[in-house]
């Protein structure tokens, strides 16, 4: 066997390894990452302004919760990563709620001083 191919079979051997230990390791990193981004999109007020999507994570992360307890570290790690898109899309959805609300606010004022200009001027005439 050349050097070339005796080379390329050792690194394809290291990286199936690689990936055989990343599965068996345990997948408490994932689930940390998980749970900080479901407290964070609560306190962006996801709750009240996304609560399907922070349902969904929080659902998630319990399963994963009890995945990671069973050992299964493959399912606990899948379902973390699907926990953390949900709370990110719960967050980015009550962000947006808020921004939509707070433009919709400043609308609001621009009419009602447009609507005092127009009086004040029609009194001035």
């Amino acid at each position: 066997m050349s050097p070339r191919y005796t080379v390329s079979l050792l690194c394809a051997a290291a990286a199936l390894l690689s990936a055989c230990a990343s599965q068996k390791a345990p997948a408490t990193a994932d689930v940390a990452v998980s749970r900080a981004a479901v407290e964070n999109a609560a306190q962006a007020g996801a709750a009240e302004l996304a609560p399907a999507e922070l349902l969904a994570a929080r659902e998630k992360m319990q399963q994963a919760n009890r995945a990671l307890a069973d050992k299964d570290y493959k399912l606990a790690r899948e379902l973390a990563q699907q926990a953390e898109a949900d709370a990110k899309l719960a967050q980015s959805k009550a962000t947006s709620a808020k921004a939509t609300s707070a433009a919709n606010a400043v609308q609001d004022n621009i009419r009602v001083l447009r609507e005092e200009l127009d009086r004040a001027n029609s009194a001035n005439q």
